[in-house]
């Protein structure tokens, strides 16, 4: 088996690419195949961590019955695309995810997601097919929570996912605002700072200023507005990106996000459970941006901003407490 790697498939670990090729042979396999030299690159034995190069000669001396076994035939069952596309070009595609889908399977479920219904969208496009010699997969670049809707961005090919990965690791190049709302009059502006610990075990996140573990987390947040009936529009925006940080931030400084089952004030969860049938956190992803010192693959989206509205549900409830 040969072939040469183009643009689109460079600057990936050669072992992660074989892995994507060969979709059901075992890791240990693919392990032995490079420990045996059955993967040459250029005509030499490739190393598992070895970077590919555009127009590198990949050669894989393996069996044809191996072969057909190591990639069947996947078939793509259709999903309904119920979702808004805010931007789409050749690179990336950002959706207006709904609350109540997770972005990808968690833990194995087999569930609907924003993956799956975007893979059959790009499917039906012709821009996909889950039998694609690289075995590459259009994928989010960042995670909401199920219960969170708003922008998502994904990567539609592997450079521009792999620059996608690098802006939301970093940060600096791209800016993140989610609206929210919050129990009590909140300052018109701050920075909450306030490093965050991860339970492995409940899952839960909490505010821990002396564990060597916690994760320093930035927010910044300006109010929107405030409601008589005691509660703040608020807009919050991400200088870190931790597992619950914006839930957990305003419980901490005793504004939790109104509906927050987890870290909310469950008085208050109850109330707007049996009068606007809020179930879950008040929590929208509404502005992302790149800034413009953004280069590489994506430099021509400089300046480039997608918005998601607020539901009508999230809309009724503000209605409400007016």
């Amino acid at each position: 088996m040969e072939f040469t790697i183009s643009k689109l498939e460079a600057n990936q670990r050669i072992d992660k690419y074989i892995k994507r090729m060969l979709k059901d042979a075992p890791i240990s396999f693919i392990y032995k195949m490079f420990r045996q030299k059955d993967i040459k690159v250029n005509g030499k034995k490739a190393n598992i961590d070895y970077i590919l190069k555009e127009n590198d000669e990949i050669k894989i001396y393996l069996k044809d019955d191996l072969l057909q076994q190591f990639k069947k035939e996947q078939v793509l069952k259709p999903i309904k695309a119920n979702f808004t596309i805010l931007y789409e070009d050749e690179n990336i595609i950002v959706v207006d995810k709904p609350k109540g889908v997770l972005v990808h399977d968690d833990e194995g479920h087999n569930s609907i997601t924003m993956q799956k219904m975007v893979l059959s969208y790009l499917n039906k496009k012709g821009e996909w097919d889950p039998n694609n010699e690289t075995g590459f997969i259009p994928s989010p670049a960042h995670r909401l929570d199920r219960n969170t809707a708003g922008v998502l961005l994904f990567g539609k090919n592997l450079p521009a996912l792999q620059q996608l990965f690098e802006l939301f690791r970093e940060k600096d190049k791209i800016e993140k605002k989610y609206t929210l709302l919050v129990r009590g009059m909140i300052n018109k502006s701050g920075v909450i700072d306030a490093p965050l610990l991860k339970d492995s075990e409940t899952k839960l996140v909490k505010v821990d200023k002396k564990s060597k573990f916690a994760k320093n987390a930035l927010t910044e947040y300006k109010r929107l507005k405030y409601y008589d009936s005691g509660y703040s529009l608020v807009e919050a925006k991400l200088l870190t990106g931790r597992t619950h940080q914006l839930r957990v931030h305003f419980a901490y400084i005793s504004h939790p996000i109104v509906g927050d089952n987890k870290y909310g004030d469950f008085k208050v969860n109850k109330e707007f459970a049996s009068l606007y049938s809020l179930n879950s956190q008040f929590l929208h992803a509404t502005y992302f941006k790149f800034l413009e010192n953004v280069d590489g693959v994506l430099s021509y989206l400089k300046g480039k901003s997608f918005v998601s509205k607020l539901t009508e549900k999230e809309m009724k409830i503000l209605e409400g407490i007016s």
